[in-house]
Formats: C-alpha cells, structure tokens, sequence
C-alpha cells in the first residue's frame, strides 16, 4: 500500500507564496508520474502540474509561469513551489501518483488565498 501524504497548505494573501510538499512511503521513482490536482469547492478536480520520471513536466494554463513542479527522488518526495498567488487559486490541493496504471491520492491539504 503507497501512502501520499501532503502538507504545506495555510492561508496567505494575493501575491504570495507557499511551498507544498508530498512525501512518499515508496520511492517515487517507481512511479510512472507524480502530479498536483486541486478542487475548489464546487468545481471538478483539475490537474495543476505534472512531472514525470523523466523530468518532463506540464502546467495547466492557469498557473503557467507561477507555479514550479519538483521532485527529489532521495526523499521520495514531490514539491509545488506556487508564487504570485490568486484568490481563484484558492482549493484543496491533492497530490497524485501514476503507477503501473493505478492512480495513488493523497488526503488533500488546504490553500487558501485572501484577496
């Protein structure tokens, strides 16, 4: 059984930053691609960024040029590094983990941007 497990969400202010962090009970580079979703209340969950075991990496549109996708293999952990932040940004935010076609989700941790 793969636990995620995410943390790092709080509250900040438009224009700020915070770094969210999701650590691995298995070595992540196993997985075939970690990513970030998040889901605003009454709104599908959507993906934010994604990273593969490549590197290779995708943003949604909407986070473009904000936020960062990092992964240290080492720590079996996966970062989002979100600056310049926004009130529609506000979400719970879940960490996910692609492998051998079974999808691993993490509890979600909050994020919540005041204008």
């Amino acid at each position: 059984q793969v636990q995620l497990v995410e943390s790092g969400g709080g509250l900040v202010q438009a224009g700020g930053s915070l770094r969210l962090s999701c650590a691995a009970s298995r070595t992540i580079f196993r997985f075939n691609a970690m990513g970030w979703y998040r889901q605003a209340p009454g709104k599908q969950r959507e993906l934010v960024a994604v990273i593969s075991n490549d590197g290779s990496t995708n943003y949604a549109n909407s986070v473009k040029g904000r936020f960062t996708i990092s992964r240290d293999n080492a720590k079996n952990t996966v970062y989002l590094q979100m600056n310049s932040l926004k009130p529609e940004d506000t979400a719970v935010y879940y960490c996910n983990g692609l492998k051998s076609g079974y999808d691993y989700w993490g509890q979600g941790t909050q994020v919540t941007v005041s204008s």
